[in-house]
């Protein structure tokens, strides 16, 4: 089934008559279904995809030109106020108590009402309801990613600080590798750990603590010794039995437009220490080689067990599947 969401004023005149033919027509030349929705603004059509969705008879293809505005209020009083993007859980709560349950409802308010009271998205989303455009469409996905995390599951619950300076340390140097890919550099690191949530042998917790970086970098030596520092952060106690960590990577920005003075810069900058690991790490595995603890010649034993781990046949030449006549 595929799935295509349309909200341009640009093309608003052509949507009657081209909608449901131009469904049909997908439908009979790929052999799949096509699953459309037109409308004014990115909001609209979210509303036409849940009326698509609850009538079958519609067979897939929808557009909100062809309702006046009564059957609109209609439409819209009919949807929960928390199915629209952007109203999150704690938002819809907030609404409810001013009395605002639907789609209409939230329609009705004033803009600047509803960015004084909540945020520019909001008002962003009243004026989309009321048919226009303020949420553009992103006909090309962002090339970089604003946050970087790497977290995993353990094979074996992790008391010592010590085993945690080494899943730490190891997590770091691997979403540095991914801040390098996307040529990229981070300001800010965070670091969290937390037990399992049906571990009864342990009291439930969950820790987090962050750093922000003298310069932005993405030096693997740099970024390992900022992670290690929040170790005594991790445990506050004893005995606690933590089930998964992870390192995220926040305040990115592009490489080529950050040029740090010299006075600031770490004394492992412009050493080339990350390009080399992802060169040795292409060629041969991709945690062959590492710094400090992250550095090690066989796996540690608590390091996610992939024993069924599912074959990649999309992204890896050598686990592709074979098909024979």
């Amino acid at each position: 089934m595929t799935n295509l969401s349309l909200g341009s004023e640009a093309h608003q005149p052509s949507w009657s008559g081209s909608a449901p033919r131009s469904g049909r027509q997908f439908v009979d030349s790929q052999g799949c279904r096509c699953v459309s929705r037109w409308g004014p603004t990115k909001s609209l059509a979210k509303v036409v995809a849940i009326g698509v969705k609850k009538t079958p008879a519609m067979n897939g293809v929808l557009h909100v030109g062809r309702y006046c505005e009564e059957q609109m209020s209609r439409i819209l009083e009919s949807i929960p106020v928390t199915d629209l993007w952007g109203v999150a859980g704690r938002s819809g709560k907030k609404l409810a108590a001013m009395n605002v349950h639907s789609a209409r409802d939230l329609r009705d308010l004033d803009p600047k009402w509803a960015r004084k009271t909540f945020n520019v998205n909001m008002e962003r989303i009243v004026l989309e309801l009321c048919g226009i455009p303020c949420i553009p469409l992103e006909l090309i996905p962002p090339t970089t990613k604003e946050q970087l995390i790497f977290s995993r599951s353990f094979s074996k619950k992790i008391t010592d600080a010590r085993e945690m300076e080494q899943v730490i340390s190891l997590y770091a140097q691997r979403v540095s590798a991914r801040l390098r890919a996307q040529g990229s550099l981070t300001g800010h690191l965070s670091a969290w750990a937390m037990t399992g949530w049906a571990d009864t042998g342990t009291v439930a917790h969950s820790a987090g603590a962050s750093v922000g970086l003298p310069t932005p970098t993405d030096d693997p030596i740099t970024l390992t010794k900022a992670a290690r520092a929040l170790i005594p952060k991790l445990f506050p106690t004893e005995g606690i039995r933590y089930a998964l960590a992870g390192v995220v990577l926040t305040d990115l920005r592009q490489a080529d437009g950050v040029q740090p003075l010299d006075l600031f810069r770490s004394e492992f900058e412009g050493r080339g220490v990350g390009q080399a690991l992802d060169a040795i790490n292409r060629k041969f595995t991709t945690t062959a080689i590492g710094v400090g603890l992250g550095g090690l010649k066989a796996p540690p034993g608590w390091e996610m067990k992939r024993e069924l781990l599912s074959r990649r046949c999309l992204t890896n030449w050598d686990e592709l599947l074979v098909a024979a006549a």
